[in-house]
């Protein structure tokens, strides 16, 4: 498997464009603090989040029975491209997490010691064959070009509970517990279907795709054009800007301009696109729907994008994760937010961030039911064993029991001067419409990696 290098200009775009990935703020705060940090703080103590029940919690734990594991702490990694994006949001979420569950107890008594892999975008592989010879597993974190460590994963035998997975050969690779969705599966047929059928039907005939000129998102935009295809789309425009950066949008804005493009997946990072959606607002071109995708999801973009808000339809599918704005309606949620202003004041929760703290309840659940004897088998297969996770209420059910399952549940996202708000979708379960259609991409955009590729095999597993 090879990965193309990816220039510094677009890297960051590269790591933003990976559907799912999430933005980098904190989509705002809701709920009486007072109160609620009461509450958070009698749960830490009991060790409960949400609807799970002592998730951590004190023990007699005396054994070391696997690699990272003592009578006394259990070492996990968390990779992070923190030293090239700057963004913290898995190290503050690790922070918040192992701050709480510590306090707790920890996990029968073991502490939690999250140490950060970080990656810098290229360092990927450098960092797994470290996490290799420490790590008891991999929790809550993601890396751009994570293809360019899952073999030497896999070959050490080493669990992961990320909370973002980029590339194909990662997502669903073995051992990997992944709160997105399988990788033959697409995550958005439900969100498509929803803009191109019943809140912008005319839009059909005309969609475009635009996406950074790297591996990673021409890969990404490939399998969108297949999915919008599959809804009903034309796809009439589509185009790549290139690596070194966009110093004028004009050309991209009337050339949809000229094709009459309706409907637009953009697959990049949302300053270029606050860019583009200026220029189109100046031309007085308004298209039915804009999908920033999720890295928008966030104050940052709602600042750089100002007075277009008010005059194009930004849209994002948050894939069954509870809006953060709505925080005051959802106690996991809330109770996650206050946990960040308790153990990270500085920092706030982003929509990667709410993955990577369900990722480390999973974590924590499963380590917990090994009792004396975590292993790294008895870890895996209790985590594997979860059929409807919901990370204690902040995410809606996720099928874990099958390494390769669609998503049951989507919820959208409108942008707006105002914030970030949930469209009018018809939400049936909550904040979130389930029972989605489901669609199995057809085209060869490779696959995830597996024990056998490395010549390993579940049995391997101790």
């Amino acid at each position: 498997m090879r990965v193309q290098a990816i220039p510094a200009a677009l890297a960051a775009a590269a790591l933003l464009a990976v559907a799912g990935c999430g933005g980098h703020d904190s989509a705002g705060d809701a709920g009486d603090g007072d109160a609620s940090a009461t509450k958070a703080a009698q749960q830490a103590t009991a060790g409960d989040f949400g609807d799970l029940k002592k998730v951590c919690g004190p023990g007699d734990a005396k054994s070391s029975p696997a690699q990272g594991v003592t009578a006394d702490a259990i070492e996990l990694g968390v990779f992070s491209d923190v030293g090239f994006s700057k963004n913290s949001e898995f190290v503050d979420t690790a922070k918040v997490f192992t701050s709480w569950c510590n306090a707790a107890g920890g996990i029968n008594g073991r502490k939690l010691v999250a140490t950060t892999r970080d990656s810098k975008l290229m360092e990927v592989r450098q960092r797994m064959l470290e996490a290799c010879k420490e790590d008891f597993a991999l929790v809550g974190g993601g890396s751009a070009l994570d293809a360019l460590g899952v073999k030497d994963r896999l070959d050490c035998l080493l669990p992961d509970f990320p909370a973002q997975v980029s590339q194909i050969q990662n997502q669903g690779s073995d051992l990997q517990l992944n709160e997105s969705g399988g990788a033959s599966y697409d995550r958005y047929p439900g969100y498509y279907q929803w803009l191109l059928k019943t809140a912008y039907p005319k839009s059909a005939s005309a969609v475009g795709t635009i996406a950074g000129d790297a591996a990673v998102s021409k890969v990404i935009a490939a399998r969108a054009e297949e999915s919008l295809k599959a809804a009903g789309a034309k796809v009439t425009y589509h185009d790549l800007y290139p690596a070194a950066g966009v110093s004028d949008w004009t050309p991209y804005a009337q050339a949809l301009k000229s094709k009459g493009v309706k409907g637009l997946v953009f697959l990049g990072d949302f300053a270029s696109l606050s860019k583009l959606e200026q220029i189109l607002t100046g031309m007085n071109y308004k298209l039915d729907w804009i999908d920033a995708n999720n890295n928008a999801y966030g104050p940052a973009f709602l600042q750089l994008a100002g007075k277009s808000l008010d005059f194009q339809n930004n849209f994002a599918d948050l894939s069954g994760v509870h809006p953060l704005e709505k925080a005051a309606d959802n106690p996991a949620t809330e109770q996650l937010v206050q946990l960040f202003k308790k153990y990270a004041p500085k920092a706030q929760p982003t929509l990667p961030g709410v993955r990577g703290f369900a990722a480390w309840l999973l974590f924590a659940k499963a380590a917990s039911s090994c009792g004396d004897d975590l292993t790294r088998k008895c870890v895996y297969e209790a985590a594997r064993k979860e059929t409807s996770w919901t990370g204690g209420g902040l995410l809606a059910p996720v099928d874990l029991s099958k390494n390769d399952a669609p998503l049951n549940c989507f919820n959208i996202e409108k942008a707006t001067s105002k914030g970030w708000a949930p469209a009018d979708f018809k939400p049936d379960e909550g904040a979130y419409r389930c029972n989605a259609p489901t669609y199995k991409f057809k085209g060869d955009y490779g696959k995830p990696l597996t024990l056998a590729d490395v010549g390993k095999s579940m049995a391997d597993v101790k």
